[in-house]
């Protein structure tokens, strides 16, 4: 191939700036979710720059999935099988504010959290990370872990979706809330005690059966071969209320062992 043609499906970092500033979000709050190798494994710190540059404030998750335990009992129906990781509970780590970020979320993140501008949340399962976007963090509790989505949308937020789809969209959880659906409760170590976090959310496999729904109310611009989604968060939110109370099985994955899904079903 010419190197013309292959330059020109290349992720670069003006590519990036240029689509991002084409979505029109420089005075929007936004929460991301980002794959670096969609983008030909751009600069993480070159990718935070650019959205940084383009957007009023950004928020992103910041899980820390290792302080988990799994009790030997609890409460039916919860999503899970109780008792059946006790080993894992030795690998347990308490949760700090310094905790690097899950790497099952991304690179991204990670990044974020280490910006000196950079503040976290304090949920010891599902903390958020950001920058100029102290207020909708600060909402957040141990029972409310999706609060800063609501802030979030309260401030006519956007969700930007940078070469992955909405498996990854964390905020139709808090949709699927707002729709009625059950939450679970998980535990997890802190530096003094085991804490129960309720409004744990279910599986998000089968959530890119709201793409067709949010169609309209979607910007889209491509970077290379990789697609930059921006999507109008309360749009977002109503559209996933809607297809649930429709159908109380919309967006639940297909798969056969999924305990949460499972437990939507037949809990």
């Amino acid at each position: 191939m010419p190197a013309s043609l292959s330059d020109a499906s290349r992720a670069t970092p003006q590519r990036l700036k240029t689509a991002l500033s084409k979505l029109g979000l420089s005075k929007r709050l936004v929460i991301a979710h980002a794959s670096l190798k969609a983008f030909d494994s751009l600069d993480a710190n070159v990718m935070l720059e650019a959205l940084l540059a383009s957007t009023r404030g950004l928020i992103m998750p910041a899980f820390t999935y290792k302080t988990m335990l799994n009790p030997e009992a609890g409460p039916p129906h919860n999503g899970m099988s109780y008792g059946s990781q006790a080993d894992l509970n030795k690998l347990a780590e308490p949760f700090h504010p310094d905790m690097p970020v899950d790497k099952m979320m991304g690179v991204l993140p990670e990044v974020l959290r280490k910006h000196p501008k950079a503040k976290r949340s304090i949920h010891p399962i599902q903390s958020f990370v950001g920058i100029n976007a102290d207020a909708l963090l600060n909402t957040q509790t141990i029972f409310e872990p999706l609060a800063p989505i609501k802030a979030l949308a309260e401030q006519d937020g956007w969700v930007l979706l940078l070469g992955v789809d909405h498996t990854v969209n964390t905020s139709i959880h808090y949709g699927e809330k707002l729709a009625g659906r059950m939450q679970f409760i998980r535990w997890a170590l802190t530096q003094d005690k085991v804490v129960e976090c309720g409004g744990f959310p279910g599986d998000s496999d089968g959530f890119n059966a709201i793409a067709i729904d949010v169609e309209k109310y979607t910007r889209r611009e491509e970077v290379g071969s990789a697609s930059v989604q921006a999507i109008h968060l309360p749009s977002l939110l109503n559209a996933v209320i809607k297809k649930i109370r429709e159908n109380p099985f919309a967006l639940l994955c297909t798969r056969a062992d999924c305990e949460r899904c499972n437990a939507v079903r037949y809990g």
